[in-house]
């Protein structure tokens, strides 16, 4: 299921970059494409801690096909890109730049992926009623966790077309990225000190939804200026192995975990690694002419 996922996500961020020209409109591209997938990533939340997870499936079953397979019917792209001589050094693939950004991303990813998979663990130990029936138990840490990422994922969509956007068009995108992963870090840090109840950890869940709005958006923008255009197709796939290879380390993370007498350990770890890539991201240079003097009007519905 996740390879499907990731394989149905390349193309899409592919042709964002084939159809916007470098610069905020293509920021403005990434970051829409986020305020969409994040709105339906909250309603399946939502489903999940409301309704329960089969009728979940069943609803993502038909959202899936109708708007990952039906719209590539009515989207047109030239069957070849023409490249002219002269534009040949503004589409040189920067090498250095790209593993830098592979390198900060990654560790972006373990310390998501980490958190995704194994936030239960905390739940069950700091949040919720451990001396309850393992049903109960269960039921709990279902829903805590179905609302913790449902309110992530609204600042996660609500963000990036409607701040970071117009923050990246004045201060910059790679200063805006590593800002919103050093605020990641540090939500994570406060959960792991003080999120043991679920009012806090909701709130502080919120937090993290800052960075993660700029992770599942930003970078991709970043690095669609950073290679080659005419095989832009190709480092998106390349690039989505800096998302895939931390999610296999993110195993590690959990025999840590299984060791540890405070499952508290896992947010430390995971906003170790946030603070991590919010220093590599600052050893991204910023392309000249990306940063303009007042913020670009962000489209509305």
């Amino acid at each position: 299921l996740d390879l499907s996922i990731n394989i149905g996500f390349n193309p899409t961020r592919s042709l964002i970059a084939d159809l916007t020209p470098d610069g905020p409109a293509r920021t403005k591209g990434y970051t829409w494409m986020q305020t969409i997938s994040g709105f339906f990533g909250v309603m399946a939340y939502l489903i999940g801690a409301l309704v329960d997870n089969y009728a979940l499936i069943s609803v993502g079953v038909v959202i899936v096909f109708a708007f990952s397979v039906v719209p590539m019917f009515f989207v047109t792209e030239p069957r070849e890109l023409a490249v002219k001589a002269d534009k040949a050094a503004a589409t040189k693939t920067e090498w250095s730049q790209l593993w830098r950004i592979y390198l900060a991303h990654g560790f972006s990813w373990i310390g998501v992926q980490s958190m995704f998979v194994y936030i239960i663990a905390f739940i069950q130990q700091h949040i919720v009623d451990g001396q309850a029936a393992p049903d109960v138990v269960a039921t709990q840490s279902g829903r805590v966790i179905a609302i913790s990422f449902a309110v992530m994922n609204v600042v996660g969509f609500l963000l990036p077309a409607l701040v970071l956007a117009p923050l990246a068009a004045r201060i910059g995108r790679v200063k805006t990225q590593a800002g919103c992963v050093a605020i990641m870090a540090a939500a994570y840090f406060a959960i792991a000190f003080h999120g043991y109840s679920t009012h806090r950890l909701y709130a502080l869940m919120a937090v993290v939804g800052i960075g993660w709005g700029a992770v599942v958006s930003l970078p991709f923008a970043i690095m669609s200026e950073k290679v080659d255009k005419s095989r832009m197709g190709f480092f998106m796939g390349i690039f989505n192995l800096s998302v895939v290879l931390p999610q296999l380390l993110s195993t590690g993370v959990g025999y840590i975990l299984s060791s540890a007498d405070d499952s508290r350990v896992l947010f430390i770890i995971c906003g170790g690694c946030l603070a991590v890539s919010a220093v590599l991201w600052c050893f991204v240079r910023e392309k000249q002419g990306a940063v303009i003097a007042t913020p670009v009007p962000v489209a509305a519905h």
